[in-house]
């Protein structure tokens, strides 16, 4: 295959994703956060009444929280809402966070464990932002998973399900893993990169895949530079991606504005599986003041349902377990302890750069009642009709399914 010319930014080069990564590893230490978590305190201090401001990455993740800013969501809750905040990369939305600059942001699940038990940030998950919507993509010809021997594979963070997902692919097919220098024959390089620098880096061919949430996946296969090999979704069935993070000083000290920005958030979600259709039209870049720089058919591609395309999938192997019924993105907001647990528990498991040590002392059954505070979600759900309004059974539990067979 040819390799295709895109226009690469500095953040491609491997000396500026090594900064990125080594600013959030200290932004998620203690000495790190520090000065921020200070700064966040004094702004919160003068500021006791702050309107929701959210931060986000471009990524379908993000989805309810546009969809409840779009639809005026917040404002019929009574709330002031500033236009949401949108950011290139994870660090660059943690240190806002910490900061106080925003107070509602959607975070990597696993990178919700490493700040508050990595940097003792005294940030609490409210509620899931939805489910699914990440793959694994890969070059063209790739025929078969060894195919990647020798070669380096991207991940949005250590820290992340991708990374825990990914790992578990390649032990199965009988692959290492390394962080740093040339990969042998049987062995795979991750490198971190934020996931608007994916695509061009595997359209240039200086990756050979990459593991990482929508609309990424789709736009490779339209582009043609790339192909789905797996969804994350597919091994590990409902799981949540990224989360609704807040400050635990607001769930705290303004329960009546907590309650009611999850409700705004829990709405949106209901509203989005209805409306699908409209959410691509939302979040399409050919708005006025858009929120996403992707165009309508990629987006479309990732929200709207395909009955055919899944079996396209199913033929390729992308979809193994067709009885799970699974959706290449899906909305619903209760974070299930049980995913929480089993979530620490595959982190033990697994390989993650930098300083890890709390890891191995943390236990996944404290973690889901420390780490979430689910108070705000469980009353929004029954107020938007019950988890029924969300395809779910009347259930706060569930066991989690993971299988990359």
């Amino acid at each position: 295959m040819k390799p295709i010319d895109f226009c690469c930014g500095p953040s491609d080069t491997t000396q500026a994703r090594r900064r990125q990564f080594l600013k959030l590893s200290t932004l998620f230490s203690v000495a790190g956060a520090l000065p921020l978590l200070q700064v966040g305190a004094r702004a919160r201090a003068a500021e006791p009444d702050a309107p929701v401001r959210i931060g986000y990455l471009p990524i379908t993740d993000a989805t309810p929280l546009l969809v409840a800013h779009h639809n005026k969501l917040f404002e019929q809750q009574g709330l002031q809402v500033e236009k949401p905040r949108r950011f290139r990369s994870w660090s660059q939305i943690v240190e806002a966070f910490l900061a106080g600059q925003v107070n509602v942001v959607h975070l990597l699940m696993p990178m919700t464990i490493w700040s508050r038990y990595g940097s003792k940030s005294p940030a609490k998950v409210v509620a899931w932002n939805h489910t699914e919507g990440s793959c694994l993509t890969v070059l063209p010809d790739v025929q078969k998973l060894s195919d990647l021997g020798g070669t380096t594979v991207a991940i949005p963070f250590w820290y992340s399900v991708h990374n825990i997902v990914l790992q578990q692919i390649l032990q199965q097919a009988n692959l290492e893993f390394i962080s740093d220098g040339d990969p042998g024959p049987n062995q795979v390089k991750l490198v971190v990169m934020s996931p608007g620098d994916m695509l061009p880096a595997l359209g240039s061919r200086r990756i050979s895949g990459y593991i990482v949430a929508e609309p990424f996946n789709a736009m490779a296969e339209l582009l043609k530079v790339g192909k789905v090999w797996r969804f994350t979704g597919d091994v590990w069935k409902n799981h949540a991606c990224c989360v609704v993070t807040m400050h635990e000083r607001d769930l705290q000290e303004r329960p009546d504005w907590s309650q009611k920005v999850v409700n705004a958030i829990v709405q949106a979600q209901v509203w989005t599986r209805g409306h699908r259709e409209d959410v691509v039209k939302i979040l399409a870049r050919d708005q006025p003041d858009p929120y996403t720089p992707h165009n309508h058919d990629t987006l479309a591609r990732v929200l709207l349902p395909s009955a055919e395309r899944d079996a396209q999938y199913a033929e390729t192997g992308a979809i193994r377990h067709t009885a799970w019924k699974e959706q290449r993105i899906d909305f619903q907001p209760y974070p299930f302890p049980s995913y929480t647990e089993k979530l620490v528990d595959m982190l033990k498991q697994t390989y993650v750069l930098g300083q890890n040590d709390f890891l191995k002392e943390l236990d996944p059954a404290f973690a889901a009642r420390d780490l979430v505070d689910d108070r705000y979600v469980r009353n929004a759900i029954q107020a938007a009709g019950g988890m029924s309004a969300f395809g779910l059974p009347e259930s706060f539990t569930r066991t989690e399914t993971f299988s990359v067979a």
